[in-house]
This record gives C-alpha cells, structure tokens and sequence, in this order.
C-alpha cells in the first residue's frame, strides 16, 4: 500500500508538472534589431571665404572753392580762365571695418585730347571719404572743352565734361 501510494504521489506530481509545462505561455521570441548602416555623414562645407571689401566711387564734383570736409562748396561746369579746378571724388567702401587699398586718379584732358594733367593717390579707404583732385595755371586756362576720367586702379569709373569760357 505505501507502494501505491507512492506511485500515486509520484504519478499526481509527473502530471501536475506536465499540467503546468502544458499551461504555460509561450514565450514570443525577443527579436533584436540592428539600426540601419548609416552612411558616414558628409563633412561640413568648408565656409565660404569672407566676401574681399571694395571700393566705389560713388560722386565726382567740379568747383572753384573746396570745404574743410574736402566736398565741392559750390558745384558747376563752366570756369572762367583764372580759377583754379578742383573735383572732389566721393568714395565708400562695401565694408567700412576694412581697410581697402586702392590708387585714385584724375585725368584731366582738353579737347583736343592733349592730357592737361594727371594725378594718382594711393590710398587706404575706409567708409565713406572725400579725395580731392586740383588743377590750376597761373596764366590761365584755354578756353574750349574739358574732361575729367577718374580712374580707380587704373580703370575709368566715372567722366565729367566741363568748359573754360
């Protein structure tokens, strides 16, 4: 009898065990993923190089008198034979922190085409400024058609025609 109740302890424990493996959830298989290959990112632009400043001529005026602010007091196109010419050439420059080196130049011609005078300045403009361009004879101009050619590094930027009367 101790034998069978043996077996029969053994027999209840075998199928509670197979009861409980039989009952059990069944466990979903955990996927793991890998993140998707990246491609190595693209190396940053290089940044653009910093814009070179400039400069402009932006006003010539003819006049007989020049101000302390070095502007034509009182701009005209016609001179009497005795005046002394004087053109005063307004400039800026695209950054007004950066200094801009630059030859300024006035080229003065009669009608001829005979070259009356020319004049260069190198200068260091910064901002907005003022250069001014004289001419003068002491026995007096011809009278007859004039130009000016201002040139900024050898090039002409801007002309103005005048008359000695």
């Amino acid at each position: 009898m101790i034998r069978n109740h043996l077996h029969t302890a053994v027999a209840t424990a075998l199928l509670a065990s197979v009861a409980l493996v039989g009952c059990k959830k069944k466990e979903e298989p955990v996927v793991t993923s890998t993140p998707p290959a990246t491609e190595p990112a693209a190396p940053a632009p290089a940044p653009a190089p910093a814009p070179v400043a400039t400069v402009t001529v932006t006003t010539v005026d003819l006049g007989p008198t020049v101000g302390a602010d070095k502007k034509v007091a009182s701009p005209t196109a016609t001179f009497k034979p005795s005046d002394t010419i004087n053109a005063s050439v307004g400039t800026t420059t695209s950054d007004p922190a950066t200094a801009v080196p630059a030859k300024l130049g006035a080229k003065w011609t009669f009608q001829d085409g005979q070259t009356v005078k020319e004049d260069t300045a190198d200068v260091n403009f910064a901002g907005p400024g003022q250069t001014v361009f004289t001419i003068s004879k002491p026995g007096g101009f011809p009278t007859g058609k004039y130009k000016l050619e201002v040139l900024l590094d050898g090039a002409v930027v801007q002309t103005r025609d005048f008359e000695v009367k």
